[in-house]
């Protein structure tokens, strides 16, 4: 992998020296949002000790989350919206102070947009486990040290309790819509099953009922990649300077994640054998053009996510399976009451249409009968975030017939 910092800009103000502008341009040790930096447009609650089902304690574990419009006075206009593996709380939003990323899917927030915020109110929860200031391996222990690798481990269940303790706080008893796409899929899906009288419908997007053998495979590979970096030090790097956290691990796990998110046929299209330089890459060390790609994804990624992090969330995604002590997955989607839209993109190679379909079929009010919605696109999985005009068109008809 070619290490580079190109493309990323040093952060502002005025810098002594030569040295400390090269050392501002290290990746950090993790790329998490810690307590002392700027808040940006989060909310944080606060929600008592948590007791994972695998076991361990959180003593005290918070969510931070946002919103856009009013809550009305019976609180039953509230749509909640469920990030996937590396999104957070900024669905919409621009890139600032305490926001390393612009909002994720722009467009679908806002008046008269298909969440239209004249209408409702529209809370995200950074999920537990991540990094943008929910509580996750990044946080602080009772002896004021980073988690790291002692973080317990969590199941998607888990993190639908403590997003079920969010709307506790909130006061929301139920919500007009739960949705979400990917790993925000699967705790959508959740939500449907462990608290069908707090949703009225769902929306679920490019997930399965269950992660298979791939995903499984995929994410295992991803976490072998950050382990194996000398830097990740048995998951306690929290206090090492820039430069010194395992950062080449975790911006391979990031490319390798890369591969399942976009389609051959748009890789293709988009790059082909084109260098990225007029240096041959078969002859003088010069690159090919979808190479520099994923070195780019690779190396922004590291700035903005933990390793630590990572390896949590990842094993969640793994431990997904609604049919797990519930007779089974068709067992366990026939328990949903809520109406439900499932969406798939064609050419998702992460999360085929074919698994969308199963829960299209498996639920008991399905908005589109045995099929999953299925969206033609060449963007493969992430699809649902590209797709704007026709994921936002889903979501309206969902709303507003569902």
């Amino acid at each position: 992998m070619d290490w580079t910092d190109h493309g990323i800009s040093p952060p502002s103000g005025r810098i002594p020296n030569d040295e400390l502008r090269a050392a501002s341009l290290r990746p950090p040790a993790s790329g998490a949002w810690r307590d002392g930096d700027d808040v940006g447009d989060r909310q944080f609650a606060w929600l008592g000790a948590f007791g994972p089902e695998h076991g361990g304690e959180l003593p005290l574990i918070r969510l931070a989350y946002e919103t856009w419009g009013t809550l009305n006075a019976d609180r039953s206009n509230a749509i909640l919206v469920l990030h996937a593996l590396t999104g957070d709380s900024h669905v919409e939003g621009q890139l600032g102070p305490g926001h390393p990323t612009a909002g994720w899917w722009p467009g679908i927030i806002g008046p008269g947009a298909p969440l239209d915020t004249d209408r409702y109110f529209v809370i995200a929860p950074n999920m537990l486990g991540g990094c943008q200031g929910s509580t996750g391996p990044a946080s602080l222990d009772a002896r004021g040290n980073a988690y790291g690798a002692s973080f317990p481990v969590l199941t998607i269940r888990d993190q639908v309790r403590a997003q079920a303790l969010l709307a506790d706080q909130l006061g929301i008893s139920t919500f007009a819509a739960v949705i979400g796409g990917s790993m925000g899929g699967m705790h959508a899906l959740e939500w449907g099953i462990m608290y069908p009288d707090r949703t009225q419908r769902l929306i679920v997007m490019s997930a399965p009922a269950a992660s298979d053998a791939q995903t499984i495979a995929q994410n295992t590979l991803q976490i072998d990649a950050i382990r194996l970096d000398p830097n990740f030090n048995d998951g306690d790097y929290a206090d090492e300077p820039a430069g010194f956290g395992p950062h080449r691990g975790l911006a391979l796990a990031r490319r390798l994640a890369m591969l399942n998110y976009r389609s051959g046929t748009e890789l293709d299209d988009r790059f082909g054998r084109s260098w990225q330089s007029n240096l041959s890459p078969e002859q003088d060390e010069g690159r090919y053009a979808v190479e520099s790609y994923l070195d780019f994804h690779g190396n922004r990624f590291t700035r903005r996510f933990d390793a630590n992090s990572y390896i949590t969330l990842l094993t969640a995604m793994s431990s997904h399976n609604v049919g797990r002590d519930r007779g089974g997955v068709d067992a366990a989607l026939g328990r949903v009451t809520a109406s439900t839209m499932v969406i798939g993109i064609s050419t998702d190679v992460l999360f085929p249409p074919e698994t969308q379909h199963r829960i299209a079929a498996g639920v008991p009010n399905s908005y589109s009968g045995d099929r999953a919605v299925t969206i033609r696109s060449n963007f493969g999985h992430d699809g649902f975030l590209l797709e704007i005009h026709h994921v936002g068109d889903a979501i309206r008809s969902m709303l507003a017939n569902g």
